[in-house]
């Protein structure tokens, strides 16, 4: 097998509308030799498509962090395991000082790509970079966080106790950089990271460059070099995979997935859930016997399938399969005993609501006609107001529908999921377009947030969840996946949830 050469797979990956033109006249037709996808001999670098160019000029300050670490060549102290438990990266150890302290023990032997050795000092700097950044990183928002050093260790302390605070450590906004990236005119990762590649060239919104770095602390990366390209055109993403041009895609829409071999394609459970927020403050919804009557008019499955296209997962709740442990708990005593406290649902007949949704996200208006026609069948009467995010968001916080779609993130940074409860569902919270502001769900919440991280902390948040659901404020209806793409001879390529993680020093491409 045989696949585009090198300097054709560049061009042809071109970003945007020229990735479309590109499309249109042809440039991605298939042939026999660039459906195989193949590497060919000598040919050791990785071809990346990426759905969104970076927003921020590739800051780690920012959500282009998430594409350094993607990319391997930015590398924060901790990590987190497929459990959410912290484990060693720049930092080898480190130790809880009281209940708003940590002492980390830095990694020796490690050297940034501009040749300069990580020390406790420019770790300290990293972190004091983003502590004093502005706009604050998100992972940091609300935490009044401080680094100091103290002998060969980096202490990093909170201003009030922090049950996540190694974890929040984990996030790629909080990668260490050399000194050198730090200017007056902001933070650039160019040859400054200590990643198994080395960023070497930032072409603006159209791709970047990326070179295997020979003096890395750890496994040493399989392939010579990354050869990332922005293509937000999911027809030209899903083009690149089935003809060659590109050996890694990050996101193959489902609607494209037909048309590619099923053996280049892996669905990654997403930690993102598609739910129907019900207004619990005013309207009809705020009967609770209302609301269960909703509840047991949705049907699940046939959303997946038409919508979907069968890629989603049915949700039991709020937390899906992306996290291992969320479905664990669900048979717990406890968690069944909250969730028996639902209202039994009224009949309706007549009762008039309104339904709200974003066209931004191309399948929630079709999820939203589906939802329609299931509240009517159980009596009823739904009228839709659908409009671009901007236009509509600012009347869902405010309540001014009794029910809302909505495709929310439920883990961001830190890992773990309380946070997004707490914005959601809380009395306080800042996202609350269910209006929610019930004693008992503040409680665990409350709980949950206090709870160190591990079981414990994730049995705390499963009852905060029982509890969201036993008052029927949200009806989650499915957890997303996204859809990667694999060309035959990739091997070693991450599938992982969080989207930290996708080319590792053990990814590589080969010849079939």
């Amino acid at each position: 097998m045989t696949r585009t050469p090198r300097p054709a797979r560049l061009k042809l990956l071109a970003a945007g509308s020229l990735a479309a033109t590109l499309l249109a006249t042809g440039c991605f037709a298939e042939s026999p030799e660039a459906a195989t996808g193949a590497g060919s001999a000598g040919d050791d670098r990785i071809a990346l498509a990426m759905l969104q160019p970076p927003r921020s000029g590739l800051s780690p300050l920012s959500d282009d962090a998430f594409k350094l670490s993607r990319w391997s060549t930015a590398e924060t102290l901790v990590t987190l395991g497929d459990d959410d438990s912290v484990q060693p990266a720049l930092a080898t150890s480190w130790e809880r000082v009281g209940d708003d302290t940590l002492r980390l023990t830095i990694r020796d032997g490690v050297t940034f790509h501009n040749g300069e050795s990580l020390t406790p000092e420019a770790v300290a700097n990293s972190l004091q970079q983003a502590i004093d950044a502005s706009p604050t990183p998100r992972i940091l928002d609300g935490i009044d966080m401080s680094v100091t050093l103290d002998g060969d260790t980096v202490v990093v302390s909170t201003a009030d106790p922090d049950p996540l605070l190694a974890n929040r450590l984990s996030s790629p906004q909080l990668v260490i950089l050399a000194p050198a990236a730090y200017t007056d005119s902001g933070v650039s990762p160019l040859g400054t990271g200590t990643g198994a590649f080395e960023l070497t060239t930032i072409d603006g919104v159209t791709g970047a460059t990326l070179e295997r770095y020979d003096d890395y602390w750890g496994e040493k990366a399989k392939a010579s070099g990354i050869d990332a390209t922005y293509v937000p055109s999911g027809t030209a993403r899903a083009a690149a995979l089935r003809t060659g041009t590109a050996d890694i895609v990050e996101a193959v829409p489902a609607g494209q997935a037909a048309s590619i071999d099923e053996d280049l394609l892996t669905e990654v459970p997403m930690p993102r859930t598609n739910t129907l927020y019900l207004n619990t403050e005013s309207g009809p919804f705020a009967d609770p016997a209302v609301r269960a009557a909703a509840r047991e008019a949705i049907e699940r499955a046939s959303i997946i399938a038409s919508v979907y296209e069968g890629r989603a997962d049915e949700a039991a709740g709020l937390l899906g399969p992306a996290l291992a442990w969320a479905a664990d708990h669900r048979d717990d005593a406890d968690y069944r005993e909250i969730l028996a406290g639902r209202a039994e649902a009224a009949t309706v007949d007549g009762v008039e609501i309104t339904l709200g949704t974003f066209t931004d996200r191309a399948e929630l208006p079709e999820v939203a006609v589906l939802i329609e026609q299931q509240l009517e069948a159980a009596g009823f009467v739904v009228t839709q107001d659908v409009r671009e995010y901007q236009f509509i968001e600012a009347d869902a916080l405010d309540g001014a529908f009794d029910a809302f779609i909505l495709s929310r993130a439920t883990v961001l940074d830190s890992g773990d999921p309380v946070a997004y409860l707490a914005s959601d569902f809380s009395c306080d919270g800042g996202f609350s377009i269910a209006q929610l502001c019930d004693e008992t769900v503040d409680e665990l919440i409350a709980r949950a947030s206090a709870t160190e991280a591990g079981d414990d902390r994730h049995h705390a948040t499963m009852l905060a969840e029982a509890s969201i659901l036993a008052a029927d404020a949200a009806i989650p209806l499915l957890h997303e996946r996204v859809i990667q793409g694999e060309a035959a001879g990739v091997t070693g390529a991450e599938r992982d949830p969080r989207e930290r993680m996708l080319i590792t020093p053990g990814t590589s491409v080969h010849a079939s």
